[in-house]
């Protein structure tokens, strides 16, 4: 850019020194030859910047010849054409670097604080999670439109590279309670020798894309080095259903006594097909139906008349005894404990660790991919319905999609839910605001490696158990009871202020999961554990924390 300006200003300066003497000697022609008033150049020079400047021609002024007014109006103009020129060439751009905002290069006000290097789609859900538990952050980034577009966002950020101790010191790292390190594989290991350097004894936490390069990253000084593509894909594989794990997930342990669970309404099972009125959870199995996952939304409570159609995922919490009958009845009443067909979209980390959660399952699966590597089964793209053909999709129960890009994400679903409309579909979404995109491309289960990224920074950095599912898209949490201290749920509307739902208490250690919401009373000292999707938690944050 500024080479370009630098030839725009050489050509103007060209313009003007050619203008001004081409204009001088035809000045002064004129008035020798037109009104036989020769002068000399030197006057005939003045005229013309007085001309070009628009200040006048003083006693020149007052021709004899109509060519000679004809000359200076032209001259007049081209002195209007060459003053606009300069404003464009010189003075915008100079009232442009004035007025632009430019993010700081240091912070000085910010102590126990985390240093984020570099902004990525997972460190803004990892930031959404700090301003809702009102901890201070600064991001680190290199780039400076990025920083720029954050500092106007009312972000905090530090611009420059992460990589230099100098620059982790105006953020301040002697101060920080930790350095989150979130860049590529090698870079990150470089900003984790620079931090280790800057303040030897701050907290240092990295993600890794290839799991095989996590050792070097605790060899460099990292004391946690995070997978969230290794976890996803766990976690994608658990949303498959299988001879093994039919149509339920792993449950949540809260206490005891209490357990949280996402379940399948299967085809043909004794719920598809009836209204949550029809199927009375808490009255028939004594749980409570916290909510529904219906085309992609969340919906809490169920609604009443809405028909339990297949496929659709409720979650539910009670006793685990109470919780088996009611699981028995959303399975469909043939179960299929013939092998599987299972495909796999997609074969890295995410792709294995899905792969290898279906290792001990009575499932065939059947790796695609689009470069050919060890465990792919099909090299094809797949997007492309021959290679998706080819790979099983006609008589697969469900396809895993781990790829990298989104769009291609949305692609690949849309051709298998076209090949095989009963097929069930589980995705990756690389980031958040994708999501329901997928669900709109056909998907079944969407879950976004943001969220879960930004959910295992949180419950890393702060080394506490507030988070208590990571990989779940509705998040079960544990938070003080701030303002619900001396009320009841039903008092405080929670359910119906927030989303959430209260699903125990804790007093002095001890979950507490038998309470009646409507005359159990919260201590100052109490902590609650909430379901609920993110927004409800921080909604409940903002009225009963902030």
């Amino acid at each position: 850019m500024s080479l370009w300006r630098s030839r725009r200003t050489r050509h103007y300066l060209v313009l003007v020194a050619v203008a001004t003497v081409g204009s001088t000697l035809l000045y002064n022609y004129g008035m020798a030859t037109w009104e036989n008033d020769p002068q000399p150049l030197v006057r005939s020079l003045g005229i013309v910047f007085q001309s070009f400047t628009t200040t006048g021609y003083g006693e020149d002024a007052g021709w004899a010849t109509p060519q000679m007014y004809l000359l200076t109006i032209g001259l007049q103009l081209m002195g209007i054409g060459l003053i606009l020129t300069a404003v464009d060439i010189f003075a915008v751009p100079w009232l442009r670097n004035t007025l632009a905002v430019t993010p700081p290069s240091a912070v000085t006000d910010l102590e126990d604080h985390i240093v984020i290097c570099e902004y990525t789609s997972r460190g803004e859900a990892f930031i959404e999670e700090l301003e809702s538990r009102g901890e201070e952050y600064v991001v680190v980034e290199s780039d400076e439109e990025t920083a720029t577009g954050l500092h106007e966002a009312d972000h905090r950020v530090v611009h420059g590279d992460p990589e230099s101790t100098t620059v982790l010191e105006n953020a301040g790292i002697e101060r920080a309670r930790a350095v989150v390190a979130d860049s590529a594989d090698d870079t990150n290991a470089s900003i984790v020798l620079s931090a280790r350097e800057a303040n030897p004894d701050v907290r240092i936490v990295t993600l890794v894309e290839d799991q095989r390069l996590a050792e070097y990253h605790e060899i460099a000084g990292a004391d946690e080095v995070l997978s969230p593509r290794q976890l996803l894909g766990e976690s994608l594989a658990h949303r498959v259903p299988t001879a093994v794990t039919t149509a339920v997930d792993e449950g949540i342990e809260i206490g005891n006594d209490l357990e949280l669970v996402e379940l399948s309404i299967a085809e043909g099972s004794d719920l598809c097909g009836r209204t949550a009125d029809e199927i009375q959870p808490r009255e028939r199995f004594r749980v409570d139906g916290i909510g529904a996952w219906i085309d992609g939304e969340f919906e809490s409570p169920i609604p009443p008349g809405r028909e339990f159609d297949t496929g659709m995922r409720l979650l539910v919490a009670g006793e685990p005894a109470r919780i088996d009958t009611l699981r028995a009845e959303a399975m469909s009443t043939v179960h299929p404990f013939s092998a599987q067909d299972v495909i796999i979209a997609g074969y890295g980390e995410a792709g294995v660790a899905a792969g290898d959660a279906l290792a001990d399952t009575n499932t065939r699966v059947t790796v695609l991919d689009s470069a050919d590597r060890d465990g792919v089964d099909i090299v094809g793209d797949a997007r492309d319905p021959a290679a998706i053909r080819e790979a099983g999709i006609d008589d697969a129960s469900a396809v895993i999609v781990t790829l990298d890009d989104d769009t291609t994400a949305i692609f690949a679903t849309l051709v298998a839910r076209d090949l095989n409309p009963s097929v069930d579909i589980v995705v990756r979404a690389n980031d958040t605001e994708n999501v329901q995109k997928l669900y709109r491309a056909g998907a079944d289960y969407v879950q976004s490696l943001a969220t879960v990224s930004g959910r295992m920074l949180a419950s890393t950095v702060f080394e506490d158990e507030e988070v208590l599912a990571i990989d779940r898209q509705v998040d079960v949490v544990k938070l003080p009871a701030g303002r619900l201290a001396g009320r009841t749920v039903v008092d405080a509307d929670v359910r119906s202020r927030t989303g959430c739902t209260v699903l125990a208490a804790v007093r002095d250690g001890e979950t507490i999961t038998e309470f009646d919401p409507r005359s159990f009373v919260f201590e100052e000292s109490d902590e609650v554990v909430l379901a609920g999707t993110d927004e409800s938690v921080r909604a409940f944050e903002e009225r009963f924390l902030a």
